[in-house]
């Protein structure tokens, strides 16, 4: 399709009046929708699916229309063109696909009940009532609800209620909005609201299955946040309120409709007694982001989905911006480079990633670029760059402008290079196309060549790679002056190592702080003299060393066995990001050893070396006033001493279990997936597993379920493991939304991994059509080619997915996934032997 054939040409609705009549028991609801509009052609369209149209009236009187299911059309034909009024009349189905309008199910005191929620983005407004369904096509809306009311229901909306009136909940018109924002919810809800300094309404809601106190931490960082974004912005909340809602069922993280926004349960609600600081974080950045959402991406949104990126990757950078100045002790920064950073420099190095900013058109595709990797962090890592270009003052400055410009409107990605450029004085866009628009991203190579310093760019990939003379220009960031502040040359020679290493009296070294979008290949002179100096360099350095190693490993740029006898300089650091890095690293060479295998007992005996000392240091249970660092070191040395199979670590883990055997949710919340599921691995019996799934059923608190799946789906019982996969397809024990991470979890288990793909296999048709119409569809593939990794399972991975190649949607997914499979195996085949070796080497 080409730009014409957005419904947005032919008619630019004004205002909405949407009535809706949902009959909960019935499963159905009825609605009438009233647009006012400008019709630019006699031909117009207006989107619908899955509705049945019932009448269509045009000025009061009833025109006849077509239903074009295949592009999602209701076509009508005018007698002129100009200011209209179009009434339709419809019905349809509530679902369970968690799009449109649907039902949440939970339990209070073993009593069913259900929360009727919205999810439009990015294209199931359209379900919900007949609209121009396009992020350009802005209009004011008006909605009134009627529904299966109980006594004490509660009803939300993106906007207040102004009345009530036979039954039907009357609300204020909304701003000029995008129709994928339009939200409403309502059932028995409890609910907790504050008010900002300026007078916002802010409120976290959520059903009575949860505790009163897991409302609060949300309120609290919801509350500081609009009164950051205000201030930072520069630029009032434009709404009255502000409502916060964790919905049981949940297909996304969280959405930002503008007003009320929706969150998982998990990323809403957390228990203030017993959570581990890491999932604080999690939820709070959460918060932060959908709510940076309403400024960067409500007010101002962008034009069409291929800018998708102008709101996605701008909250994912405002969410650490937001959540280190409300904050400031977590140092969330450094959450930013072991999640963030990571996830965007793993996925950006496989040729055929899609670009930041991407051309998108069919409904199917344009759910298949909220790649989290790519639009998400890589882009936040870009907007990193520019702020670190530009400076906070003239990014405030500029973000005043740009919204001052186009609120209530759209914009595109050239709006804001052209606000912070003039801002800042210099021309941003020019700097930051090279990375919107190419897709991956450069090793910059340095060295030393006949006593020369100089640094070469060329595209970095893991596995096969075309690079199509790609540059970019590169904030390089270098601690030595003689680099230039940007590299836009291809190469450039620095002068006389000697020289600039003896006046700048340390190791030269690139991308310092890691906030460029690079990493760098420093040859074994300049290696060997940074790994010398290791001791002085800060935290995220140490981190950078351990990141850019691993991925040049990946690539076979360098070769792991090289990597593995310099993890001993790093092991006893007291830093959670070196310690994220490392154990990454150390995590990366499970996949050289094969399971119950001599290779394998030496590489427990390396995860023990590395891991031991702290292990003894910090020990299971938290300290009296602990540093950060050590409550998130805490479970990646655990881990470590478990896969070694440390018998004190396992000893302990059990003795913990044994004490807490009648109340397992209130182990420590940052230990307690370990013991659990070193119980399950080590001590296991079908009672024990009976007894953890019938509480994962039972319990409401998703970070306990989380754990509970953690630990379930790590049994090496076949009989058991057949039980789990037998209770994928059951709703009543597991939600859709939360499938994915049983389905990984059972494939990532030697023992289950051949059930868990048997199953994908079986059913791959259950499961599309019960989460197909979600953006989360396309990760199966992801995570199944996360762990593939011997010829078989890639030949198998090919089989099964290169038929499903002509799938919208799919396309990108499945050919990424079948080169990265393919590049593992090429790298353990040809790496094996040397590392295994390696590691047996330093063993002590």
């Amino acid at each position: 399709m080409t730009e014409l054939s957005h419904f947005y040409q032919a008619f630019q609705p004004t205002h909405y009046d949407v009535f809706l009549d949902i009959d909960r028991g019935a499963k159905k609801f009825s609605g009438k929708t009233m647009i006012k509009g400008n019709a630019k052609t006699q031909a117009i369209a207006i989107h619908q699916k899955y509705l049945a149209i019932e009448a269509v009236e045009v000025a009061g009187q009833t025109v006849p229309f077509t239903v074009d299911d295949a592009n999602d059309a209701l076509r009508l034909n005018l007698t002129q063109t100009g200011e209209i009024t179009v009434t339709i009349t419809y019905s349809a189905k509530l679902t369970d696909s968690m799009m449109g309008i649907y039902p949440s199910y939970y339990e209070v005191d073993g009593v069913k009940k259900q929360l009727i929620g919205t999810q439009f983005e990015t294209t199931a407004a359209r379900q919900a009532f007949p609209c121009v369904d396009e992020p350009e096509a802005k209009a004011t809306f008006a909605l009134a609800i009627k529904f299966d009311e109980q006594p004490g229901e509660t009803i939300l909306a993106n906007m207040p209620e102004k009345r009530f009136a036979d039954g039907v909940h009357y609300f204020d018109t909304t701003v000029r909005m995008s129709t994928y924002l339009i939200a409403f919810a309502f059932g028995d809800l409890q609910g907790k609201q504050a008010t900002t300094k300026s007078g916002v309404q802010v409120g976290v809601f959520a059903t009575k299955a949860r505790q009163a106190n897991e409302l609060d931490f949300a309120l609290d960082i919801a509350k500081r946040s609009i009164e950051f974004y205000e201030d930072f912005y520069q630029t009032p909340y434009p709404l009255p309120h502000s409502w916060q809602l964790a919905l049981p069922d949940f297909s996304a993280g969280a959405m930002e409709n503008w007003g009320l926004v929706t969150y998982r349960e998990a990323y809403l609600l957390l228990d203030p007694d017993n959570t581990a600081l890491e999932m604080k974080q999690r939820v709070a950045t959460v918060i932060a982001h959908e709510l940076a959402h309403q400024w960067f991406g409500d007010l101002v949104t962008m034009k069409w989905w291929d800018d998708l990126w102008l709101n996605e990757s701008f909250a994912n950078m405002m969410e650490y911006v937001a959540i280190d100045a409300l904050e400031p002790d977590w140092h969330i920064w450094e959450v930013f480079q072991t999640s963030e950073a990571t996830a965007a420099l793993q996925r950006d190095a496989t040729d055929g990633v899609q670009s930041v900013h991407v051309q998108v058109e069919n409904p199917a595709e344009i759910d298949s670029i909220f790649d989290s990797a790519i639009v998400y962090a890589k882009g936040a890592r870009m907007l990193v760059m520019a702020r670190a270009l530009v400076g906070d003052d003239a990014l405030r400055a500029g973000l005043k402008a740009y919204f001052a410009a186009h609120k209530y409107d759209n914009a595109t990605g050239a709006d804001l290079w052209a606000a912070l450029g003039t801002a800042a004085g210099i021309d941003v866009g020019a700097i930051m196309n090279s990375w919107l628009e190419q897709p991956g991203y450069p090793v910059v190579t340095a060295a030393v060549v006949d006593g020369k310093l100089s640094v070469t760019q060329q595209q970095f990939f893991i596995g096969e790679g075309r690079a199509a003379g790609r540059q970019w220009q590169v904030p390089l960031n270098s601690n030595y002056t003689a680099a230039p502040a940007i590299l836009t040359e291809k190469s450039v020679v620095l002068g006389d190592y000697a020289a600039l290493r003896a006046t700048n009296g340390q190791p030269f070294r690139l991308n310092v702080g890691n906030n460029s979008h690079f990493i760098v290949k420093y040859d074994d002179t300049l290696l060997a003299d940074i790994l010398a100096h290791v001791a002085d360099l800060d935290a995220i350095d140490q981190l950078q060393i351990l990141q850019d190693l691993r991925l040049l490993a990946e690539s076979g740029q360098v070769s792991y066995a090289t990597v593995v006898p310099l993890l001993g300089n790093f092991a006893n650091s007291h830093a959670n990001v070196v310690n994220a890095a490392l154990y990454q690293v150390a995590s990366n060479l499970k996949k050289f050893v094969t399971p119950d295998s001599a290779t394998e007992t030496k590489l427990q005996a390396l995860f023990d070396q590395l891991s031991a000392a702290q292990v003894a240091r910090l020990g299971w249970t938290a300290q009296a006033n602990e540093s950060n660092d050590d409550q998130l070191t805490r479970p990646y040395v655990l881990s470590a001493a478990l896969y070694a199979k440390n018998v004190p670590a396992m000893t302990a883990a059990h003795d913990l279990f044994s004490a807490n055997r009648d109340q397992l949710a209130a182990l420590p919340a940052d230990i307690r997936v370990f013991v659990l599921r070193n119980e399950v691995k080590n001590f296991g019996s079908t009672a024990l597993f009976k007894q953890l799934l019938t509480a994962y059923r039972q319990s409401a608190d998703a970070s306990y379920k989380a754990d509970l799946c953690a630990a379930l789906t790590s049994t090496t019982d076949q009989t058991l493991i057949a039980q789990l996969v037998a209770a994928f397809e059951d709703a009543d024990t597991i939600k859709p939304q939360d499938l994915r991470a049983w389905y990984r979890g059972v494939l990532a288990n030697d023992a289950g991994q051949q059930a868990a793909w048997d199953w994908l296999r079986n059913d791959w048709q259950w499961l599309e059509d019960t989460v197909g119409g979600d953006m989360e569809f396309s990760t199966y593939i992801t995570v199944t080619a996360g762990i593939f990794h011997t010829p078989a399972r890639l030949a198998e991975f090919k089989a099964f997915f290169e038929p499903k190649l002509p799938t919208p949607g799919l396309t990108r997914e499945i050919t990424m996934d079948i080169k990265i499979i393919e590049s593992r195996v090429a790298l353990i085949q040809q790496e094996q032997a040397a590392v295994n070796a390696a590691v047996a080497k330093v063993v002590k």
